[in-house]
């Protein structure tokens, strides 16, 4: 279980998952400064930038919560696939909510005519490298499928 490199490439999904969560996504600069983070209080009060924030939330866990359980699944490669797609979708969903809750703050904030300065901070940065950790480690696992199935035809 251990010595297989998508197990290491999961893990390290699973680790920058958890941690973006602790730092912020975006901040806005308007003389105060404010933040879109998952721990942080929603500064405007819109559906959708409510709803944006709480899938935030929710997509971060979620991504390191099954690209740790597919660790664990590397007997069934099949299921382990599925679920690296499934974490890669989880990526995606984190990254746009988070994208577009920024988009919303700063539609707020041109519809009060605030000057606002805004720029991604260190939990954007950290869900960079998220995808191409899943495709290596869906790389890996079709590679032992690929072994596997040479040791069936012996």
């Amino acid at each position: 279980m251990i010595a297989r490199i998508q197990n290491l490439y999961l893990l390290l999904v699973g680790l920058l998952a958890v941690t973006s969560m602790f730092f912020p996504f975006w901040s806005f600069n308007t003389g105060q400064i404010y933040l879109i983070a998952d721990f942080a209080v929603p500064e405007i009060t819109t559906a959708g930038y409510a709803i944006l924030c709480y899938a935030e939330r929710l997509f971060s866990p979620l991504t390191a919560i099954v690209a740790v359980t597919a660790i664990f699944l590397f007997k069934n490669r099949v299921i382990q696939s599925k679920l690296i797609t499934l974490a890669l979708i989880f990526f995606v969903g984190d990254l746009f909510a988070g994208l577009t809750a920024a988009h919303f703050m700063n539609l707020h904030f041109e519809t009060i005519g605030a000057a606002v300065t805004h720029k991604p901070e260190a939990g954007f940065f950290m869900l960079l490298p998220e995808p191409v950790l899943l495709m290596l480690a869906m790389k890996g696992v079709q590679k032992d499928e690929k072994i596997a199935n040479a040791y069936k035809r012996l």
